[in-house]
């Protein structure tokens, strides 16, 4: 393993973060619902992402946005992951690329949730977070392909059976973030405190952190009992008339 020095080659993270950052600020919800000639952050909730385009367009156009979400935090993560996996940080046994890996995702939901480009309001960054845990995931092991497929269609089954999109969403976040963790902590168990390993861990809890921030308002009604169901409405009211 080639060794990394993080104060010759600053430069490159702050180059990643700025790259990742303007590709989460492209938005898949806005651009498809133009194309159909709407604005889908003037229809339903208003939030351009999965859960409105579905109620708004149908399940096909919903999962067509979640998978171009997903892609737009993966992708990324995979080419950086691909160009570190050869290096270790200098003096440690940290790998870069694993630290790569949720730097980049990081800046890709931030730019996802607060893009420059739409005043700072954008999505609500599940599917680009969800996505971002299933390709990273699947770098530590290619089983996690299939173990990826069997949380969505876990997390699928628990929203339809509840009707809380916001909250199987939100644990499904939390859950692939805890298995992450646990993984890193017995690759590095020998030096657990490593600066590097400290910062990748908050890295996962601030990423953690801003998708449930922007589902504040969805829990706050949660805890009320105030939470609108999950459900295609437009189909609900087609069977109205």
């Amino acid at each position: 393993m080639k060794e990394f020095a993080i104060a010759q080659s600053w430069w490159q993270f702050l180059l990643i973060a700025v790259v990742c950052y303007f590709v989460g600020c492209f938005n898949f919800a806005l651009l498809i619902s133009k194309l159909k000639h709407k604005d889908i952050t003037k229809m339903g909730s208003g939030n351009p992402g999965t859960m409105n385009m579905s109620r708004e367009f149908g399940m096909g156009i919903g999962v067509l946005t979640f998978v171009c979400d997903a892609l737009k935090s993966g992708l990324p993560l995979l080419i950086c992951h691909l160009i570190y996996k050869d290096y270790v940080f200098a003096g440690t046994n940290v790998a870069v690329s694993d630290f790569i890996r949720y730097f980049c995702v990081l800046f890709v939901v931030l730019g996802h949730i607060y893009p420059v480009t739409m005043g700072f309001c954008g999505g609500k960054g599940i599917a680009c977070t969800m996505g971002a845990f299933w390709f990273s995931l699947s770098c530590e092991n290619l089983w996690w392909i299939l173990g990826g497929a069997g949380v969505a269609i876990f997390l699928v089954s628990f929203i339809k059976i509840t009707k809380w999109g916001s909250l199987g969403s939100l644990l499904g976040v939390s859950g692939c973030s805890v298995v992450q963790m646990l993984l890193f902590l017995l690759r590095y168990a020998q030096e657990p405190l490593n600066g590097y390993l400290v910062c990748l861990y908050l890295i996962i809890l601030a990423i953690n952190f801003l998708t449930w921030w922007a589902h504040r308002a969805n829990l706050v009604r949660l805890f009320a009992g105030e939470e609108h169901k999950t459900g295609n409405r437009k189909k609900k009211e087609w069977k109205g008339t």
